[in-house]
């Protein structure tokens, strides 16, 4: 288990805030923020304090909980147009990854359902607190999975961070890495920095450190000829959604795939169900663009002039004719990928 002081994302039943670690600060140094207002927590998600799938829908689902635990509306009819005017403001935060709007959405269903203001609140910690549970118990069974697709020896490319910092525990993509590991298996990393934000070498190298997993950190632009060299035996990421025709996931994925196909090198994709989404297709996804500073400026230097533009998109689309397999709690899925989803119906 990695050695986190606590799950990435956790209710606080006490105090009836969110715990969760703030990613910007680490490696550096690991604190935990406790988040008592939604307005605080849609900050902390758009400034990716807290990130990764399915982080987001837990978030999302925990969200809700903390918006009708601190609405003091008379009727039921006003509480539950505050409640989904703060759903929808957090559902908003982040676009492309289906998750977020997915927890909101599961946790508000159950919130109208109630008979009144104190059955909802009850009920959203209890709806919110089921999925935090529901996401270890599916990211161990997405490691467990992935595990025979994993060779003795193997030395596993990633990209971006899927580990446990973007999940409540364990990890998707890293939850693989972790339980072929826990099987007896010698694996190595190599994770891709990711710029511009650094979520493989900042969190991905953490934490893979901290499990004593051989982890070695390269600069995005030389996994291709690392590939060529063939010191990469697979590629493994993680997914913020899967349409019906495409992966999305950390910009640079699909860059990955391409070279791992050019190399004859697997490419395979570590996701629970909740991130598909089968009612859309690539191009109805919209891809979040961030804010220029991300690029533009490091560690307090000017990196871009000022005169010239910056495009920093987040994500992007890997087409599924290049996805080896797709693990996920269920199982291994090969192409066509026919499969039902929670966030498709």
């Amino acid at each position: 288990m990695p050695d986190t002081p606590e799950p990435t994302i956790s209710w606080d039943r006490g105090s009836g805030t969110i715990r969760f670690i703030d990613q910007t600060l680490l490696p550096e140094r690991c604190e935990v923020v406790s988040c008592g207002t939604v307005e605080r927590l849609i900050l902390a998600i758009s400034r990716l304090e807290v990130r990764g799938a399915p982080a987001l829908g837990v978030a999302g689902g925990m969200g809700v909980a903390l918006a009708a635990g601190k609405c003091r509306a008379a009727t039921r009819d006003a509480f539950l147009r505050e409640v989904e005017g703060a759903a929808a403001r957090i559902a908003a935060t982040r676009p492309t990854a289906v998750n977020l709007s997915w927890g909101v959405n599961r946790v508000l269903a159950r919130v109208t359902e109630a008979a009144d203001p104190a059955e909802a609140r009850r009920i959203a910690v209890m709806e919110a607190v089921t999925m935090a549970e529901e996401d270890r118990a599916t990211c161990m069974r997405i490691g467990d999975n992935g595990v025979p697709l994993v060779p003795d020896g193997a030395t596993i490319l990633t990209h971006c961070n899927a580990g446990a910092l973007a999940c409540t525990e364990w990890g998707t993509a890293l939850g693989v890495v972790r339980s072929a590991a826990r099987a007896g298996k010698r694996v190595k990393v190599i994770a891709c920095e990711t710029r511009p934000l650094f979520q493989g070498s900042r969190l991905t190298a953490w934490e893979l450190s901290r499990d004593g997993i051989d982890v070695t950190v390269i600069p995005d632009g030389s996994a291709a000829y690392l590939m060529r060299r063939g010191e990469i035996h697979l590629v493994l990421v993680g997914a913020d959604r899967i349409t019906r025709d495409a992966v999305f996931n950390k910009i640079g994925t699909y860059m990955h795939a391409v070279c791992a196909r050019h190399h004859r090198i697997p490419f395979y994709v570590a996701a629970p169900r909740s991130t598909f989404d089968l009612r859309s297709g690539e191009d109805g996804v919209t891809i979040e663009e961030r804010e220029r500073s991300e690029v533009s400026r490091c560690g307090g230097r000017t990196l871009v002039p000022d005169e010239a533009r910056v495009k920093n998109l987040a994500f992007d689309a890997t087409p599924l004719s290049l996805v080896s397999a797709i693990i996920t709690e269920e199982g291994v899925l090969r192409p066509p990928y026919r499969i039902g989803s929670p966030a498709s119906t």
